[in-house]
């Protein structure tokens, strides 16, 4: 009799580690299709901040405006009568789904976004460091929020 006993007890703990498995695989399945849906949005707004970036770095006007600032750091609302062009081009290639802002900043410098709203921020930079008459390389940030693409 103690024999029967032993065998249900061993089946039980068996079963219970079956489903403590089947429970695992689905949840690690749960948070995987999560985290691949977060790469995606990741990567598909990275894309779009290089190519505002890209768009920026070869047009030569916009490289005059960014090189022609004379008191760093600039932030995105003060992108005024001097950088007016810059702020029309970014506000103009950013998709209607993002929010998406800019800074001028010294180079070498820590440059930092105050007040963009949004749970996810992404931020890409580059530099502009000259044109044919001015050597002065800035770095331009772009700071991009914003829900699902």
């Amino acid at each position: 009799m103690k024999k029967i006993k032993n065998k249900k007890g061993w089946i039980r703990l068996v079963e219970v580690f079956i489903a403590i498995l089947l429970i695992s695989g689905v949840l690690l399945i749960t948070v995987y299709k999560d985290n691949d849906k977060e790469e995606a949005i990741f990567s598909e707004i990275s894309q779009k901040e290089i190519s505002i970036l890209r768009t920026i770095e070869l047009n030569n006007t916009l490289r005059t405006e960014i090189l022609g600032v004379t008191s760093l750091p600039v932030e995105w609302d003060n992108f005024g009568t001097g950088l007016q062009n810059l702020k029309d081009t970014i506000e103009y290639l950013t998709p209607t789904n993002l929010e998406c802002k800019a800074k001028i900043c010294v180079m070498n410098d820590i440059c930092v976004m105050e007040n963009i709203s949004g749970q996810n921020i992404y931020a890409k930079e580059t530099i502009i460091s000259a044109n044919l008459n001015t050597y002065s390389p800035r770095q331009l940030k772009l700071f991009c929020s914003g829900g699902e693409i």
